[in-house]
């Protein structure tokens, strides 16, 4: 079954996303807060899912982390727009450093694939613990919207966030670097055997 309950919720938070955007640039700033804490629900709940009822799936490996980088991404450059009606705007330079970093894993990835085949990319607890700053950095500059009580906390969450955004990039592109030249020592190996 490719559509099991865990992706219809997942597709169902791509489908949130628009409408969560939208809900901010038009200064729906609870609805939106609502639909946040919604979308990242379904995030913990489709993956309890399809472990519960095993169904994991390929499509689901795939949909699951994009579903939780659209959401991310179109959270923080709303946020950064300064024309958007929010008491708090994410800095546009840690907005630039989170894009460039993903954008940065995904060409790895993909010349990892293709120098090598290999096509699984768990995630590390270092680049687990940057996701969960940046929903941190998306929920607190949101919640500002609705209390200044999270205001004190803002600069330091933004650096905090650029910090672990900053190291899990350098630590993704060294473990890819190793993880090529494995691959080539491996293949000059049994290349030395053949000979």
């Amino acid at each position: 079954m490719l559509l099991t309950y865990a992706n219809q919720l997942t597709i169902l938070r791509m489908i949130f996303i628009p409408c969560f955007v939208l809900l901010i640039i038009y200064g729906h700033q609870k609805s939106a807060m609502l639909l946040f804490i919604l979308a990242a629900f379904t995030d913990g709940l489709d993956g309890l899912l399809a472990r519960k009822l095993q169904q994991r799936t390929v499509l689901g490996s795939f949909l699951d982390p994009m579903a939780d980088k659209l959401l991310l991404t179109s959270a923080f450059i709303t946020l950064t727009v300064p024309s958007v009606p929010v008491a708090f705007h994410i800095p546009i330079w840690l907005t630039v450093t989170s894009i460039s970093r993903d954008l940065l894993i995904a060409l790895a990835a993909l010349i990892i694939h293709l120098q090598t085949g290999h096509t699984e990319f768990p995630p590390s607890l270092l680049g687990k613990c940057t996701t969960a700053a940046q929903l941190i950095m998306v929920a607190a500059a949101m919640l500002a919207n609705l209390t200044s009580a999270v205001t004190p906390i803002l600069d330091p969450l933004v650096y905090a966030t650029l910090l672990l955004t900053v190291a899990s990039g350098l630590h993704y592109f060294n473990c890819s670097v190793m993880l090529i030249e494995s691959y080539q020592r491996a293949e000059a190996g049994s290349a030395k055997k053949g000979n």
